[in-house]
């Protein structure tokens, strides 16, 4: 027999209501995993932004870039309803299809573009602070070890060499200084800010005041030491480039110059065999019947298509030129992005001069167009 205490008990273990709150655990913890995964991806984007000096929220970047593809596709979608209705009078079934593909693959395509775009700026605005900090840095190391050999402490005199002339080192110094002030000791303030750029004279200058500050003693005869081996390393490295300019000479001639000219030169030999080609087929039935297998009929590379290849090899060519050439003086392939435009932008306006000529200077011999 079974008592009401018993069937109550029953029931209790029936429901198992352990297993319904691991279940609502494991649940929560999952979620809470999820939330905590997105924080950190905008929190990496937002020091990534702050890297360069934008001063800018994601959620104002998402707006933008999501404004912006929407403008662009109405603009898409206005076309090509007007392009298919008024060209073509294809009806609305085709229209309203092409106005999904739109939406939903060239909406994507741009929203992805448009943050590519804006990391490779961020990334270039990075590297050029980077730059500009490095260019500065042993100035502002000098002018540090004297306020110490004057009195001062390590944090006040970092905070009394700043100079506007600094740029992008001043502000972050001016960061470090209210870090520390705020009660962070300066030790990680300073690695703070040398992890901030992938720069291997910041932080091998900063992991030297690190030592000399736990390790005590003579702190500003080693941060002047500091600064002239960094003031030594750039002169090394400026000697070394200037022993390569030869090379970068070479390269520049061969791809601004050399190439335009040449493809100039191959495009107005093709417009005279063409010329030659028509001008002669009159005769190839008569060579023929005599005998002589010659055929000027038929056409192996055309003038529009040899200016396509032109153009593009012109372009490829710039473009990994401008990148080698960067390799070489700078050491570093994102110095090179500055060159890219003005290579190729030089490359296609001799091409057009140059083929303006030779066709100016062969018209007299032959009938060109």
């Amino acid at each position: 027999m079974f008592s009401i205490k018993n069937l109550i008990k029953k029931k209790v273990d029936d429901s198992k209501p352990e297993r319904k709150i691991e279940f609502f655990k494991k649940q929560y913890k999952e979620k809470q995993k999820k939330r905590l995964k997105a924080q950190e991806r905008k929190q990496r984007l937002k020091s990534y932004i702050e890297r360069a000096g934008f001063e800018v929220s994601v959620q104002r970047l998402n707006k933008i870039f999501f404004n912006t593809s929407i403008i662009i596709n109405l603009i898409f979608s206005a076309l090509l309803i007007y392009y298919f209705s008024v060209t073509y009078g294809i009806g609305w079934g085709t229209v309203v299809a092409s106005m999904i593909i739109l939406w939903v693959l060239i909406f994507v395509l741009l929203l992805i573009a448009l943050w590519m775009v804006f990391y490779i700026a961020v990334d270039l605005k990075i590297f050029k602070r980077k730059v500009d900090i490095e260019d500065v840095l042993p100035d502002f190391l000098q002018l540090t070890a004297s306020n110490i050999n004057a009195g001062m402490t390590i944090d006040r005199a970092l905070w009394y060499a700043v100079r506007p002339r600094f740029g992008v080192l001043a502000k972050e110094i001016e960061t470090v200084a209210k870090e520390t002030m705020s009660g962070m000791d300066l030790k990680p303030a300073l690695d703070k800010f040398a992890s901030r750029y992938d720069s291997m004279t910041l932080k091998r200058a900063i992991s030297m005041i690190n030592e000399g500050i736990e390790a005590g003693g003579s702190i500003g005869d080693l941060i002047n030491r500091v600064a002239l081996d960094i003031q030594q390393q750039k002169a090394m490295f400026k000697e070394m480039s200037a022993n390569v300019t030869t090379y970068v000479i070479f390269i520049t001639f061969a791809t601004v110059v050399a190439a335009p000219f040449l493809f100039a030169l191959s495009g107005i030999l093709i417009q005279v065999v063409e010329n030659l080609g028509s001008s002669l087929s009159g005769t190839t039935s008569s060579a023929q019947a005599a005998g002589i297998p010659i055929s000027f009929s038929g056409v192996g590379v055309t003038q529009t298509d040899f200016k396509i290849f032109a153009i593009a090899s012109l372009i490829i060519t710039s473009f990994f030129s401008a990148i080698m050439v960067a390799t070489i003086k700078k050491g570093n392939v994102k110095a090179g992005m500055k060159y890219i435009p003005i290579f190729i932008t030089i490359s296609l306006i001799l091409y057009v001069i140059a083929q303006k000529l030779g066709i100016g200077l062969l018209s007299s011999f032959f009938t060109l167009t």
